[in-house]
């Protein structure tokens, strides 16, 4: 017996033509990734930076990136409070930009600027934070940046600097976090400690509320890093009064979950990356690095 045979009427043919169309743009479209916006570290400025646009551009064509070109240079060293603002009006112009969203990437010193933008920019559409080697839970150790900036002075010592009100003019001393002096950082950096809600303030719950509106975070480091100390800073660990690493998990702000890190852990949308044998000025210019840590958040 012949099956019977099913033809389209006429009523049926612009139905089909509309589905052959269909296939045939989806079969075409490229894939649309987002802009990335980097921000770069302290003493350094876009230049630094063209190496890793070039590695995003490569693997990801098409791929918008831009390098804010704001406190280049001996101009890092102003006050973070002064820097985030100006870098939040020029983040809010990309993201205006960008109504589908925007990663953001940040080296170093515009780690912590980039967590600071996070918070206090209630309506940012940040998809992913990529922080690249950043002191996120302070700065504690004898550097070839801390010689350059105040030489002759051990790092024991720079507190008596840092925590006054001249040296909370200097962009490092924002971030300086001395484990043996713990009550003078809690009051007297004007920075790290209102970020990390280490110290209560009036916009802690509306700070907290706008970093969680990111949909993952990427900490990457390493233990060759030679700048960032501890190195686990750059995962959220620091030092204990011995000069201990207490590792994220087991921090004050993690626990208590005081600007939404643990919540954040607890949505499974954080992401931890090591990298051994990389120093700090190279981590933006190492491919392995860009593909082991970078790249697959980028879409």
């Amino acid at each position: 017996m012949t099956a019977p045979r099913i033809s389209a009427g006429p009523s049926a043919q612009p139905l089909l033509q509309l589905l052959l169309l269909l296939l045939l743009l989806a079969a075409g479209c490229t894939h649309g990734y987002k802009p990335v916006v980097i921000v770069h570290g302290i003493l350094d400025g876009p230049k630094q930076f063209e190496v890793l646009s070039s590695f995003i551009t490569k693997v990801h064509p098409g791929t918008q990136v831009f390098v804010i070109s704001l406190y280049n240079n001996l101009k890092s060293l102003q006050p973070l409070s002064i820097q985030v603002r100006d870098f939040r009006k020029a983040l809010e112009d990309f993201m205006l930009r960008s109504p589908g969203g925007i990663h953001l990437l940040c080296f170093s010193q515009g780690g912590v600027v980039c967590r600071a933008l996070l918070s206090v920019a209630p309506n940012h559409n940040v998809d992913t934070f990529i922080a690249l080697s950043a002191p996120l839970a302070g700065q504690y150790g004898d550097t070839n940046y801390m010689k350059y900036l105040l030489p002759d002075i051990t790092k024991d010592i720079v507190y008596l600097f840092c925590y006054s009100k001249i040296g909370q003019n200097c962009s490092i001393c924002n971030y300086w976090n001395d484990p043996h002096h713990r009550s003078s950082y809690l009051r007297k950096n004007t920075f790290l400690p209102l970020l990390n809600g280490e110290r209560p303030h009036p916009h802690l719950q509306e700070w907290r509320e706008s970093f969680l509106r990111i949909k993952k975070m990427v900490l990457i480091g390493g233990p060759d890093d030679g700048v960032i100390t501890p190195w686990q800073s750059s995962h959220f660990g620091f030092y204990d009064d011995n000069e201990d690493v207490v590792e994220m998990r087991n921090q004050e702000f993690y626990r208590n979950d005081t600007f939404g890190l643990k919540t954040l852990d607890a949505r499974g949308d954080m992401s931890v990356c090591v990298q051994s044998g990389v120093k700090h000025t190279k981590w933006h210019g190492n491919f392995t690095v860009f593909q082991s840590c970078i790249e697959k958040w980028l879409t």
